[in-house]
């Protein structure tokens, strides 16, 4: 992705790469970005990109409901000890 190799050019050698600096860098694109510039930038990824994006996006929500869910079991196995 154009956008992922102009980021990695800038920050190279600035930052190290961690989750910390890599969670700094897509909210400061986030912000910067209009709906229709997300949505041109995703317009313009070649299919395997794109299926890779969904298949990314999608993976990780089902991550989150599943660990959700386990938690919500956890405690409520703690409710009735």
């Amino acid at each position: 992705m154009k956008l992922v190799d102009e980021l990695y050019e800038l920050y190279r050698g600035r930052l190290q790469g961690t989750e910390e600096d890599l969670d700094m860098i897509t909210l400061s694109v986030l912000e910067h970005l209009s709906r229709k510039e997300l949505l041109d930038i995703i317009h313009d990824l070649p299919d395997p990109e794109l299926e890779y994006f969904f298949r990314l996006y999608l993976f990780e929500e089902l991550k989150e409901k599943f660990a959700q869910e386990d938690e919500q079991l956890l405690k409520g196995k703690h409710n009735f000890h």
